[in-house]
């Protein structure tokens, strides 16, 4: 074989590898798509800062006692692990990855480059390889297949996009304030904001947006069959609206500051000048008790526990058994 002969064979060679590399790099650098019907985390959550997420037998969280620091633990709260140095809030998990908004950073390592600026995030599950989506301020954010659908605080007007979790194909879709906390298989359930407070959907299947029923509500939360939400229109009471029969439960005359509901029950805050308290009761606003006297806020929800912060308090973090209305301190050891 010439010295020509093999030269060419060589260039080719390396040309072969070469453009292999190029290739299974970028095999492993794709984004591996969701399963249909993913939802990030449950509206409860999200309307109360998101704070705790739970998939796949994992609960992430914020840790207040560490900045807010992003962690993980079992639902019994057992193998506490730090993930992260940055504080989190609206955290989202879907397949391998998760989603959250970061604010300050806390500490020299953990989350890469992303860790000195506000910014929306994802990483894999173990709290590796952060990359930075958006450094726009999420209000709220929910991931809905494939797709984070964001609110941000834009200038002058918020504006409401969708964004693949790949970081492509970016979307406006409203200069005013659309809430997706509120989502399940793939429509996104939300109370209007300008001229009413009806309650609308949008099909991510190509986001029609439909005026589902003429109601005065706020902060809708799906479960099961029912739509709970507050009642603007009468001092911002706990209703629950019947999908199917499409009527309306009032729940409780209390006025409510925020809530949360899941497992059957439903935990709220009850405003009042003399008596605030957190409260729970059923689902159908059955045996309402109080958990805590005072002022509480952000009650976020795993399957076996209710957390939540004292107002004010941001250091703080409360949590009783789901259920109970037995409370004491967490400490994330």
């Amino acid at each position: 074989m010439s010295k020509k002969v093999k030269y060419i064979l060589i260039v080719v060679l390396l040309l072969v590898i070469f453009v292999a590399l190029i290739f299974f790099s970028r095999l492993l650098s794709r984004i591996p798509m969701n399963e249909p019907g993913t939802v990030g985390n449950t509206a409860g959550n999200i309307n109360n800062a998101g704070l705790f997420c739970e998939s796949d037998g994992t609960v992430y969280f914020s840790n207040p006692q560490d900045g807010g620091s992003l962690y993980s633990m079992t639902p019994d709260e057992q193998n506490v692990t730090k993930l992260g140095n940055s504080a989190v809030r609206n955290i989202l998990a879907g397949g391998k990855y998760l989603y959250y908004f970061q604010m300050t950073a806390s500490g020299e390592s953990g989350l890469g480059y992303v860790r000195s600026r506000n910014s929306f995030n994802r990483c894999l599950k173990s709290g590796k390889d952060a990359v930075s989506l958006t450094t726009d301020v999420v209000v709220s954010g929910q991931l809905v297949d494939n797709y984070l659908y964001l609110l941000t605080a834009g200038d002058p007007t918020p504006v409401f996009y969708k964004l693949k979790i790949d970081k492509s194909d970016r979307q406006e879709l409203a200069r005013y304030q659309v809430n997706p906390a509120c989502a399940r298989d793939g429509i996104i359930y939300y109370n209007g904001t300008q001229s009413n407070h009806y309650l609308y959907t949008l099909n991510t299947n190509g986001d029609t947006v439909s005026e589902l029923w003429a109601g005065n509500l706020w902060y809708p939360c799906l479960d099961g069959n029912y739509i709970y939400y507050m009642d603007v229109e009468n001092n911002y009471r706990l209703c629950r609206f019947d999908l199917t029969q499409r009527v309306v439960e009032v729940l409780t005359n209390d006025r409510v500051d925020c809530f949360n509901v899941g497992g059957g029950y439903i935990y709220y805050q009850q405003s009042s000048a003399t008596a605030p308290a957190l409260k729970m009761m059923g689902t159908d606003g059955s045996a309402p008790t109080v958990v805590a006297e005072g002022n509480y806020t952000n009650i976020n929800m795993t399957s076996r526990y209710v957390y939540f912060q004292a107002f004010g308090e941001e250091s703080s973090m409360y949590h009783c058994p789901l259920g109970t209305n037995s409370y004491s301190s967490f400490m994330a050891r």
